[in-house]
């Protein structure tokens, strides 16, 4: 008699094939931290620049500025591990992962959509390439993802744990471009943002995903109405939770606070840090 009653899922899509291939146990190097950030301004920012610019511009075009400029003030974050030694990216490509139902009812799939150099973009360039690289995936005109995403179907389910494992020893520790193979260049960068208020979370942990080789997963969560300590009277304010999965294997409590302090300075203080609106 069996211990369970079960029935196999047998539609599944990519992503979820790829997170039952990317694990085996639960053993791993991360390090979990919420930040408090009020929103107030941002809000106030976002609204005025879409008035003067008329783009765009949503909290995690902003968490994800912010989180390129902190891995500009801190390149020792700015990191791949090969052969158990840290390498320093030249550049910061930010990764923001978006949903894509257009497969049916109840069919969705996760996927990633990246910004290159962001730490040198306005925020008004982010915000163009952001909503141009989204809108390319959404509509999947990204040959090289969609190819990537074709090549995986094909893949049994006994061999993704190994598929896997290779092709992250051929794409980052021999850093070998794979496009020749289907797969598109470092397809989730730096870092990778994910916004969970959208779903109404106020605060999760993403895990890290070996295969990626991303050391920093961060998570915006809803903007919430609480009170606030403001000179020492309570008022009412805007807060949004920010949380963060971190590879602690190069990034430690020194790093994540000068990220940490970055990304709180430009979120509370846009006007002064950010495009002038």
């Amino acid at each position: 008699m069996a211990h369970l009653t079960l029935v196999e899922k047998k539609d599944i899509s990519s992503f979820r094939k790829l997170a039952i291939g990317s694990w085996q146990t639960a053993y791993d190097p991360t390090v979990y931290g919420t930040l408090t950030i009020r929103m107030e301004k941002a809000l106030q920012y976002i609204e005025q620049f879409r008035e003067k610019y008329q783009r765009r511009l949503t909290v995690t075009h902003l968490v994800s500025k912010a989180v390129a400029e902190g891995l500009r003030r801190c390149p020792d974050a700015n990191a791949v591990l090969r052969f158990n030694k840290i390498y320093l990216r030249q550049s910061v490509t930010l990764s923001v992962l978006v949903v894509q139902t257009d497969q049916g009812d109840g069919k969705v799939d996760l996927t990633a959509a990246k910004i290159e150099n962001a730490e040198t973009k306005t925020l008004l360039q982010f915000a163009d390439e952001m909503q141009a690289a989204i809108d390319t995936v959404r509509q999947r005109k990204d040959k090289a993802l969609e190819k990537s995403k074709g090549t995986i179907s094909k893949i049994p389910h006994m061999l993704m744990n190994t598929f896997l494992k290779v092709l992250s020893l051929l794409m980052y520790t021999f850093n070998i471009d794979m496009q020749w193979a289907g797969m598109p260049k470092d397809p989730f960068g730096s870092a990778t943002v994910t916004n969970i208020g959208s779903l109404g979370l106020e605060i999760a942990y993403v895990p890290l995903v070996p295969y990626t080789n991303v050391p920093i997963f961060v998570t915006p969560g809803a903007i919430l109405d609480m009170p606030v300590v403001e000179d020492g009277k309570v008022i009412p304010g805007k807060v949004m939770y920010l949380s963060a999965s971190f590879d602690h294997r190069y990034i430690d409590g020194f790093h994540a606070g000068i990220l940490a302090k970055t990304v709180k300075e430009l979120l509370e203080n846009p006007f002064e840090k950010l495009d002038p609106v």
